[in-house]
């Protein structure tokens, strides 16, 4: 299904690859009124490129939201057309997620919006034998993942507002402190098997498992839904707690722990907040700040194949205006390397939510949100480790 005009199918600017020394920058679309984003990109086994994101009048509040997605052919200085990838009628559709597993099926995931609240998010996913083709994949399945974190769910936040050494910034008779309020609502069964958002590409491990990172406004906690049957059903690791860890990003060093990147919805100081794992997933240590910025938005990271890590975020604590690349040689250790992606040649004053992946040919390619006083779209950006390390 093709989505018609807005005068959204124009592509306004020719570059597709990142040379060694050179960003290459292609809106998807035109900015256009509608709000655009939370987009997610993968590469198909046909070398061609699948984007995706969320766009409508709003966002959950918003009910004509829906996912719509286009296509960059292998070579080609421009996007196809846009098209539909799902729409649950009358409900907002937000926060995509594609994913390419070992059988390169292509995989989307995504938050039906009931009630117009985060915390009532229905999570959703389809899959496609066959991600290649022009429009949107010929889908062959499609179901609702419902995680069920048990009844140690209220201890497990309890011990990692402990471990944090929890304080309240104030504190009233008649106003429990918010950690015990959210210890409380975990004792609800349909408070805690509810509004698991996606946001960020799944992680796979060596053994095959599947790590979805989720996460939850109602809690303002993360964790993983683990699946170790390619899918076919899925279960919730313990949370990663701390003041407000958001939106996870996952990682592996080379001795197998994980390590996830959060977004800060916390208090001050604005910054990356860090958890890790020591068994594939299932539990996961406090949530606490990294020496990194970050002004409450979204971030990714990814393992690159020359074994350096890659981090694309808001590297500020007071705005989106910037959108950095940092580099790491040291699992993590130490960002040796930086530099800024946006503001780039093609202006705007906002550049949020990244989505990046490693192509083929070891180019970085992303997708991103950019808004400006001319409107919305999402856009393209290929780089390379060479033009990250060549930065200040």
């Amino acid at each position: 299904m093709r989505i018609p005009a807005l005068g959204i199918l124009v592509c306004l600017s020719s570059a597709a690859m990142a040379a060694e020394n050179a960003a290459q920058y292609l809106d998807i679309f035109p900015p256009q009124s509608q709000h655009t984003h939370g987009s997610s990109i993968i590469q198909c086994p046909d070398g061609s490129f699948l984007a995706c994101w969320f766009q409508g009048s709003g966002e959950r509040t918003a009910n004509d939201v829906r996912i719509l997605g286009a296509r960059l052919g292998e070579g080609s200085s421009q996007w196809s057309p846009v098209f539909l990838m799902a729409d649950t009628p009358g409900l907002p559709d937000c926060n995509p997620v594609l994913y390419l597993d070992k059988h390169e099926r292509v995989w989307l995931f995504w938050i039906a919006v009931l009630a117009n609240r985060w915390e009532c998010s229905l999570l959703k996913y389809r899959w496609a034998e066959n991600p290649n083709g022009a429009e949107a994949p010929d889908w062959k399945w499609q179901d609702v993942i419902v995680l069920e974190p048990g009844q140690e769910f209220p201890a497990q936040l309890k011990a990692g507002f402990d471990a944090l050494g929890f304080e309240e910034g104030m504190w009233a008779e008649y106003a429990p402190p918010y950690h015990l309020q959210l210890i409380e609502a975990a004792a609800d069964p349909a408070k805690r098997q509810t509004g698991w958002m996606t946001r960020i590409h799944p992680y796979t491990l060596d053994s095959g498992r599947i790590l979805l990172p989720v996460y939850s406004d109602g809690f303002n906690v993360s964790m993983v839904a683990i699946s170790d049957d390619d899918g076919a059903s899925w279960r919730a690791s313990a949370p990663m707690v701390g003041r407000g860890p958001i939106q996870p990003t996952i990682v592996q060093k080379g001795a197998g722990t994980l390590i996830a990147y959060l977004r800060d919805s916390g208090d001050a100081p604005n910054r990356v907040m860090a958890s890790s794992s020591e068994d594939g997933g299932e539990t996961w240590s406090p949530a606490v700040d990294t020496d990194i910025p970050n002004p409450g938005s979204s971030l990714e990271a990814i393992e690159l194949d020359s074994g350096n890590w890659l981090m694309i975020l808001n590297d500020t604590e007071d705005g989106r205006h910037r959108l950095s690349a940092f580099l790491s040689d040291d699992e993590g250790a130490t960002w040796k390397w930086r530099r800024v992606i946006e503001p780039g040649p093609m202006g705007g004053n906002s550049f949020a939510y990244p989505s990046v992946i490693e192509g083929r040919n070891g180019a970085i390619h992303m997708t991103y949100s950019c808004t400006s006083g001319q409107g919305s779209c999402i856009r393209y950006a290929a780089i390379s480790e060479a033009w990250v390390k060549s930065g200040h």
